[in-house]
């Protein structure tokens, strides 16, 4: 049995390693779409700037739209060509989006980003494929192993952006995008070397029990929780994000500086990954959970100080931070939700309301910004993750409840 024990986590450690290479580099088309895609949408529009950030919807809901698609090609081809797909079609969208730009065609460019953004829904399954070929106590930590590639992510895309984007001057932006289809292609050649079972180890240790029906599923309350937690996070970091390169460019700040500021937001994002499933299993995934929320107001008070680049810059790091660990434990929690044989229609509903709100809350960002201005969106953050915090500690409550009954 400890032989057996030995070669699951020997295997899980190589799967998640694998994934997390992967996540380095298909991970790099989210940072170079969002500190790039609403910059182009500026520049690609009229005298309405309005929906600058359109293209940075066009690619948060593309993920939506994939997340169901990824799963059932999945299902069907296995998870290794199902991922390896993702790359290609990543690349596409990486095509297109650069072709856009030479012809002047805005919603051509957002059509460009929702491909890439239909690759990344694939990418978002990484996490629970490391987790379902993990067993159960090593779950936290194969989840954070492969988010932690998004450090990687968080310096390859900027650089890439950094280095290419005036490659085909005078037409801007376009070698970000061209580098995308590299991206891509190298990508699904690192993924080629997955070796994941039909079966998930984790389901063979933990479960053999029939998939319950769906809304039964989705209407436990600690799912519910979850779910409202992960959303939230994922959600106002979208939010804030999308809207703070348009704020630093209209605050006299270069776009270099606003792309450096997303590349230091994204490798918070995803550095703490490397220590989040420790802590998940030190204090508890609830304890984790709150303490991004938390964090996520503290960056919205640092946003409110004032239009220093200093304070762009460590608003956008706690942004990061509080969405790791709002999100890590967030996941880890919806993990406990479900059985190894309703996986795959679990994790398709959860990424398909995920990124349907993370996508309406990418295009609000662009209204509200140019409505409003900056200070609104991070007003907007409090209140969404305080209401988060009540319904954690209204589900402690309830489980301290019935522990004492």
């Amino acid at each position: 049995m400890t032989g057996t024990r030995d070669d699951l986590y020997r295997e899980a450690k190589r799967t998640a390693l694998i994934l997390a290479s992967a996540q380095a580099i298909v991970g790099s088309a989210a940072p170079i779409a969002i500190s790039m895609g609403g910059l182009a949408g500026f520049y690609l529009l009229g005298s309405d700037k309005s929906l600058a950030t359109a293209p940075v919807t066009g690619f948060n809901v593309g993920i939506a739209l994939g997340a169901l698609p990824a799963a059932a090609l999945m299902r069907a081809v296995g998870r290794r060509n199902g991922f390896m797909a993702g790359g290609l079609v990543t690349a596409s969208g990486g095509f297109v989006a650069a072709s856009a730009l030479f012809q002047n065609s805005f919603w051509l460019f957002a059509f460009g980003l929702l491909l890439a953004g239909i690759g990344n829904a694939f990418l978002q399954q990484y996490r629970f494929a490391a987790a379902d070929n993990a067993p159960s106590d090593f779950k936290p930590r194969a989840i954070s192993w492969v988010l932690g590639g998004g450090v990687f992510a968080a310096i390859i895309g900027p650089q890439t952006v950094i280095y290419t984007r005036d490659l085909f001057a005078p037409i801007q932006f376009a070698g970000a995008f061209a580098a995308l289809v590299v991206l891509g292609l190298l990508g699904s050649f690192i993924l080629s070397f997955l070796r994941l079972p039909k079966e998930a180890p984790s389901a063979a240790l933990d479960s053999h029990e029939p998939a319950r029906p769906l809304s039964q599923i989705l209407l436990q309350p600690r799912f519910l929780v979850s779910l409202f937690c992960g959303v939230a996070s994922y959600a106002l970091m979208s939010f804030v994000m999308t809207g703070a390169p348009l704020a630093m460019v209209g605050c006299g700040f270069t776009p270099d500086e606003a792309t450096l500021g997303i590349s230091w937001h994204v490798m918070a994002m995803f550095a703490p990954s490397f220590i989040t499933g420790r802590l998940i299993a030190r204090f508890g995934k609830e304890t984790i959970v709150a303490t991004g929320l938390v964090t996520l107001i503290a960056c919205a008070i640092v946003a409110l100080s004032g239009i220093e680049l200093w304070q762009f810059w460590t608003a956008l790091i706690l942004l990061g931070i509080g969405w790791n660990f709002g999100f890590i434990g967030a996941t880890a929690m919806v993990a406990e939700c479900y059985r190894p044989s309703e996986k795959n229609s679990v994790q398709g509903v959860h990424d398909f309301l995920l990124f349907s709100t993370t996508a309406f809350a990418s295009l609000m960002s662009g209204q509200i910004y140019n409505a409003f201005g900056w200070n609104m969106l991070a007003w907007i953050v409090i209140p969404v993750a305080g209401s988060c915090l009540l319904a954690l500690g209204v589900m402690a409550l309830s489980r301290r409840s019935r522990q004492a009954a």
